[in-house]
Formats: structure tokens, C-alpha cells, sequence
């Protein structure tokens, strides 16, 4: 009998051992993710705002430019209600969301963990990277929300999302983070410059701005946008490593800056370059290697001043290989306005060694 239990014993005992941390507390009335939801859960807010619309479809005369112009605001405008999520990253009052939730809004009510209703002053707003602050009186039992680093995640991580989707407060769903750097361009957003974490936990309407957290209680990622499919859906998160410091500017009411290049660029691969140079009609020959291909270069731009043009392909940049434009996005980003940034460019069968100097990226 004792042979026949031993080696079942020795296999409990070794997953016993070899249980993880937040596994502690499974059958005992509580799990990792409550463990981790109660550190941030205090830091929660449900952000509500309205803004001012001009009212359509009651008379078509008010679409003419010349009754704008003499009426301007005495004509019929309406009130739009918005709502979405916020996490306090400073016990001095200051609120992390995103920037479409706050985009326009004539007033912003901030609704506290505790049930505090406080009015909210957005102090500063960045479209680019879709994020802004708000500041809200700074009130007793105030706590801010402990910040990790994304750049520890990995795919398979545990993802935790909290907010208030549907304007259903204190809402808590779980997943993995499913991919990481998913490039926000891939998603149809061309105006916005974002590398995010991919997670299958369900982000839904109102949970835009509330905190992505990790199996320790710390917040990884602001969420942002859910593209839906059959069957499941796909949320996605700013990295709280960015996050941090575009907060730190908006925070203090300074606007971001993106430096840019004034490039616009497509993917290459040999595969691509082959097919394109295979066919009799091509405009010109492409290097048979992964880069980024200028297809356009903007006029009075950094680029057209370092004479980049139209069918270079970028393969590095600050002696970092460039494979794909998001690559070359990244170390834009990266870079300094107005300092050199050198770039590797291949034109033709000559290779290039061109000098850019990014500049501040234009505010539409």
C-alpha cells in the first residue's frame, strides 16, 4: 500500500511546493486578484462630463456659415453626457485618465472610491498619446495607486481591469496580457503615436482611463480602446511607464512634445521588394530587406532638410536596427528635439549615413 500512495504523495508535495505566490490564498475564502484589486481599488474614480453640442437636424438655416457667424453661441446647442474611469496617482488630487474621455467637457464630476462626488479641472490633455490629468481637491483619505513597471511584463502575465463600464462602479475583470508593443497604427489610429499591452480582459465602454494591474496590485496600463469580434474581444492598454511621464508634464500644465520627422512610411520585407521589383512596371528597384520605405517625405519638414526621399529605406537609426516604421517611431520618440539623430538609409544600391534633427511635431 505504501508504494502505491508514494509517488502520487511525492508529486502534491513537489506542486505544493512549487505552488505560485498569489496561489496562497485559493481556498480560503480569497484569491490573488482580490489581494491585488484591494491595493488599488481605493484609487479607482468614475469621471462623468458634459459638453456643449450644437443641436442638428432641427432647421437646416443654422448650417449656414453666415448665421454662425452673426449667431455664434445663441445658437441651439445641447448638453453630451460622457462618462469613463481614472486612477489617483498622487494623494495631492491628481487624476490619471484617458484624453478622449475628457476631450471638450465644459464639466468634469469626479466620483471618489468612498462615494464623494468632487468637482474635476483637466489641467492638462495630450490627443497624441491619448492621455490627460485632472485635479481634484485634495480631500482626507486621499490614496494613490501603487505603479509598476510595464517594461517587467510578459505575454501570459496575469491582467487585472478595474472601472466603471456601463457606469457600473467598483467592476473587476481578469485575463493575460495576450501580446505586448502592439502598435496603435495596426488598429486604424494613424494620428496617435502608442505601443500597447494587448490583454484578454474584458475593457468595455466606461472603462477607458481606469488601471490595467498586475498579480501584485500594481498598475501596468491605463486602458484605452476594445476592438470586439466574434465570439471575444481585445482590449488595450497605454504602458504605465509612458503614462508616468506624460503625466508629469501634463501635471504641471506644460504641453508635451513628440518630436518628428515629417516622414510617412510603409513596412518593408524582401518578400515585398521581390514582388515589386518582378514586375516590369515598377517606379524603381527596393533593397530585398526589412526597413522602413519612405513613401512620402513632408515639405518644409526635418526630413526634407536632411534630404530624405521618396523610395529610401530607413534600416537604422541611432545604430539601432529599424525592421518596421513602428521601430523608427519608437526611437523618434525617443529622441531629443533639435539634437542629431543619424540614420542608415539605403537608396538605390547606395547606402546612405544621413544627420536628422527631429523637430517639435506640429499641434492640429
Amino acid at each position: 500500500m505504501r508504494r502505491v500512495f508514494a509517488l502520487p504523495l511525492l508529486l502534491l508535495l513537489s506542486l505544493w511546493l512549487a505552488a505560485p505566490a498569489w496561489a496562497d490564498g485559493l481556498g480560503s475564502g480569497s484569491s490573488f486578484v482580490s489581494t491585488a484589486v484591494k491595493k488599488v481599488a481605493p484609487a479607482v474614480v468614475r469621471i462623468d462630463t458634459e459638453r456643449s453640442v450644437p443641436k442638428v437636424g432641427l432647421d437646416p438655416s443654422f448650417n449656414d456659415p453666415l448665421l454662425r457667424e452673426l449667431f455664434g453661441d445663441q445658437l441651439p446647442h445641447s448638453r453630451e453626457r460622457g462618462q469613463g474611469s481614472g486612477i489617483v496617482i498622487d494623494a495631492k488630487g491628481l487624476v490619471l485618465t484617458n484624453a478622449h474621455v475628457v476631450e471638450g467637457a465644459d464639466r468634469v464630476e469626479v466620483t471618489l472610491a468612498d462615494g464623494r462626488d468632487v468637482e474635476g479641472t483637466v489641467l492638462g490633455s495630450d490627443a497624441i498619446t491619448d492621455l490627460a490629468v485632472v485635479s481634484i481637491p485634495r480631500g482626507s483619505g486621499l490614496k494613490a495607486a501603487p505603479l509598476g513597471d510595464s517594461e517587467r511584463l510578459e505575454v501570459g502575465d496575469w491582467a487585472i481591469a478595474l472601472g466603471t463600464p456601463y457606469g457600473l462602479e467598483r467592476t473587476v475583470t481578469l485575463g493575460i496580457v495576450s501580446s505586448l508593443h502592439r502598435n496603435i497604427t495596426s488598429l486604424g489610429f494613424s494620428d496617435k503615436r502608442l505601443d500597447l499591452i494587448q490583454t484578454d480582459a474584458a475593457i468595455n465602454p466606461g472603462n477607458s482611463g481606469g488601471p490595467l494591474i498586475n498579480a501584485s496590485g500594481e498598475v501596468v496600463g491605463i486602458n484605452t480602446l476594445v476592438r470586439s469580434g466574434p465570439g471575444a474581444g481585445l482590449g488595450f492598454a497605454i504602458p504605465i511607464n509612458l503614462a508616468k511621464g506624460v503625466a508629469a508634464q501634463l501635471g504641471q500644465g506644460s504641453t508635451v512634445v513628440h518630436p518628428y520627422l515629417g516622414l510617412q512610411l510603409v513596412p518593408l520585407n524582401p518578400r515585398l521588394a521581390r514582388d515589386n521589383n518582378a514586375d516590369p512596371n515598377a517606379l524603381l528597384q527596393l533593397p530585398e530587406r526589412d526597413g522602413a520605405l519612405v513613401q512620402r517625405v513632408l515639405p518644409e519638414s526635418p526630413a526634407e532638410t536632411a534630404g530624405l526621399r521618396r523610395g529610401d529605406l530607413v534600416v537604422a537609426a541611432a545604430e539601432q536596427a529599424v525592421p518596421d516604421p513602428a521601430a523608427l517611431l519608437r526611437l523618434v520618440e525617443a529622441s531629443q528635439v533639435g539634437e542629431t539623430l543619424p540614420l542608415t538609409v539605403l537608396r538605390g544600391d547606395q547606402q546612405l549615413e544621413l544627420s536628422i534633427r527631429p523637430a517639435a511635431l506640429p499641434h492640429a
